[in-house]
């Protein structure tokens, strides 16, 4: 097949008028075109007053030797590539030992899918809940300030995007066609087909959740095993390699390959892996506040007067700000007409984040404003320096809140004026259980206010209204990403307990859904490679 890149059409066009393109891009005529599927539909608008659909297509025509041959070193005219995702091993009949999945967010949910497809028949550890309970106890902390620490936002079936935007885009590079096989086991479990071919797919809670439900039955038929309501409290060491895992209820499992997707907030796992000599390294994030505005607004600055079109949906944003003082400032996971949600996972602490539902059709956007932290900022060299960090901003942010986990919130206009907020104007928050007015600036290092202070206008002069005085900011936005990397070698082992193979978000090497479940996918190969025997491809 031959693909098109860039075929540019208005908004209101028809199928007939994408043919119609597809006719004059390879000169054709009609009967010459046997079919065509859209790979990818994105859009330009950059010309809010002519904002243009922009395709690539596959095609199949009579020809398609002759016309690849004609189009010469044409970039927009070029053979489909494979898109083939092909599995590196199988399972030799006889096993000796199950590997073992710790952890069920995106990482470890693809890392045991992978595996149970080749035959390995994973052990999969979960400190949390299922899916479905552990919704209903978010939303219990959400609606009652009741807090379970092991099923929350962050713990749990389906890791901490379950309740976020279900973005599915990445800039990772995917020459292996993971990101294609992720994608695909998505739709497959009930994900809409259009993220195989939008540009910014995103799938929202309520329909991650049934995903992820038929993700696990996959898993389950073919020999996987869950294990819900267990964490992992100790590593099972033989002369530095690893030998089993040890349960906190003392089971020990005894395997040498074990995945260790435990997520961005497993504070308490990362001390017993430098506890156990584990390699672990400082790593960079950031740190400040989620910020909402009407989307109407945003919509508007964005489109124009093609604010509401179906097809474009609630518009998003990405800034970026180098501040004079050195730091970064920048709008991080934005959820066009989202919430901002409660996020801890450790009794007496507020942590904010941001979640959409598929349709999003609320009345804010929300995004993190967020200003970057360097491993440099942090006295001495403990990899876990920026995880005590993150806990001290967010006992700050209970505290400012009144210690009932209500949220510190401040409006814009007080904030760059310097002075306490004590009421809100036509911006209404979102966040639940509430947000408690008050100065953003007793609550986070001095560094983040100055850069915020700055960025704001400067944002605003790209989106006008962005610094608009009732624009509410609600603290604190601090996990961002993993404070540590688990650093690991060419075979995804880390560097010094060869069995562990860490991956993901925890580990420092993924940053959303769709990266770390293509991690996932090779710490599964990666262990399959070395448990297992290899295809020929």
């Amino acid at each position: 097949m031959i693909r098109l890149n860039q075929i540019r059409l208005p908004l209101d066009h028809s199928e007939d008028d994408l043919r119609a393109a597809i006719l004059r891009r390879l000169k054709i005529k009609p009967a010459d075109l046997r079919s065509f599927h859209i790979f990818r539909r994105g859009h330009d608008a950059r010309r809010r007053d002519s904002i243009r659909l922009v395709y690539t297509v596959d095609v199949e025509t009579t020809d398609d030797t002759r016309l690849l041959k004609r189009a010469g070193r044409n970039r927009n005219i070029a053979r489909t590539p494979d898109m083939t995702y092909r599995f590196v091993a199988r399972a030799p009949e006889d096993l000796p030992q199950r590997p073992v999945i710790v952890g069920t967010g995106p990482c470890g949910m693809f890392a045991a899918l992978v595996l149970a497809q080749m035959g390995f028949r994973p052990r999969i550890i979960e400190r949390g809940q299922p899916v479905r309970p552990r919704t209903r106890d978010t939303w219990e902390f959400w609606r009652k300030g009741k807090l379970h620490p092991e099923s929350n936002v962050q713990f749990g079936e389906g890791g901490a995007g379950t309740f976020s935007d279900g973005k599915l885009y990445s800039r990772i590079r995917d020459s292996n066609q993971r990101a294609r096989k992720v994608l695909a086991e998505f739709v497959k479990a009930g994900a809409p087909a259009e993220i195989l071919y939008v540009a910014r797919p995103h799938i929202g809670t309520f329909k991650l959740v049934k995903m992820v439900e038929n993700i696990r039955r996959e898993i389950e038929s073919l020999g996987g095993r869950y294990e819900f309501g267990r964490r992992v409290v100790d590593l099972v060491l033989r002369d530095r390699s690893l030998a089993g895992v040890l349960l906190d209820d003392g089971t020990r499992i005894e395997t040498d390959h074990v995945a260790l997707a435990i997520g961005h907030s497993a504070r308490d796992t990362f001390e017993m892996l430098q506890a156990r000599g584990v390699h672990l390294e400082q790593k960079p994030f950031s740190i400040g506040v989620r910020i909402e505005h009407p989307q109407s607004m945003i919509d508007a600055c964005r489109y124009g007067r093609s604010a509401g079109n179906e097809i474009l949906g609630a518009a998003d944003y990405q800034l970026v700000h180098h501040c004079r003082n050195g730091r970064s400032v920048y709008s991080f996971c934005m959820c066009p007409g989202g919430t901002v949600v409660a996020a801890a996972s450790e009794p007496g602490r507020v942590v904010t984040n941001g979640m959409s539902q598929y349709s999003r059709n609320e009345r804010n956007a929300n995004a993190g404003l967020v200003v970057g932290i360097e491993p440099g900022d942090f006295p001495g060299d403990d990899p876990l320096a920026g995880v005590r960090l993150q806990r001290d901003l967010e006992q700050r942010a209970f505290e400012a809140g009144g210690s009932d986990y209500a949220a510190p919130g401040q409006l814009v206009g007080d904030f760059l004026a310097g002075r306490p907020s004590t009421k809100l104007g036509e911006v209404i928050p979102s966040y639940t259980p509430r947000v408690k007015l008050t100065d953003l600036a007793t609550v986070l290092p001095a560094f983040v206010v100055t850069a915020l202070r700055e960025a704001l206008p400067a944002f605003d002069r790209q989106i006008p209204g962005y610094a608009r005085a009732d624009a509410v900011m609600t603290g604190v936005e601090t996990r961002t990403s993993s404070p540590i990397r688990i650093t690991r070698d060419e075979h995804l082992q880390s560097v010094n307990t060869p069995g562990l193979f860490p991956g993901g978000e925890g580990a420092g090497y993924a940053g959303g859904i769709l990266s770390a479940a293509v991690d996932g996918l090779k710490i599964g190969e990666a262990i399959a490679l070395s448990m297992g025997e290899g295809v020929k491809t």
